[in-house]
């Protein structure tokens, strides 16, 4: 338990069953009446976001979450299969848990994912991958603008706008999180 005196953003709350992310928080202190704690909850499951008052001092479930490094291995279906490094225990993961995130993985990369009991509800990328351009059309010579991009598919499938240098084959590194091209790798 935690209390509404003591939430952090970022922190994970079970309330009524649901996982909500903490996005931000402020203590209230009006004239008159008694202090409460105004808070904006994003779903972790669902991602919907909804605003929430607390009395203050109110106690609330924290979720324990744990982290675990595993390793991809490849796509069965429409799940998605994971080894344990350390037990070599096999996971499935439904494709839809990880959302965008599986433009970014390859097979054999490891990863971590976000665990509350047996379920996956999160996967932590890094910041910025390295993968290889599988097709893209040449550049042609006379459109040599600043920074004039074209779209190019990557080993995974993602779709990523890179310059017009960028030829298939190459390395290019690419941040997860907006999904731009960053360099050459």
């Amino acid at each position: 338990m935690v209390s509404t005196n003591n939430l952090k953003n970022g922190m994970t709350l079970n309330i009524d069953g649901e996982l909500w992310r903490v996005e931000s928080f402020q203590h209230v202190k009006p004239g008159k009446g008694h202090a409460f704690v105004r808070t904006t909850l994003k779903g972790v499951r669902h991602g919907k976001t909804v605003d929430k008052t607390f009395r203050a001092a109110e106690e609330l479930e924290q979720a324990i979450l744990e982290r675990r490094q595993l390793q991809y291995l490849y796509r069965e279906g429409e799940h998605l299969v994971f080894m344990d490094t350390e037990h070599f225990e096999q996971i499935l993961v439904p494709v839809e848990k990880l959302d965008e995130a599986t433009k970014w993985i390859r097979d054999g990369d490891t990863v971590e994912l976000v665990f509350y009991g047996e379920e996956v509800i999160d996967i932590n990328l890094p910041a910025s991958v390295e993968l290889e351009v599988a097709d893209t059309d040449p550049g042609v010579q006379g459109d040599r603008v600043t920074s004039a991009t074209k779209p190019a598919t990557l080993e995974t499938g993602a779709v990523v706008n890179v310059p017009l240098f960028i030829e298939p084959g190459e390395g290019v590194k690419v941040d997860t999180r907006s999904g731009t091209y960053l360099q050459r790798a």
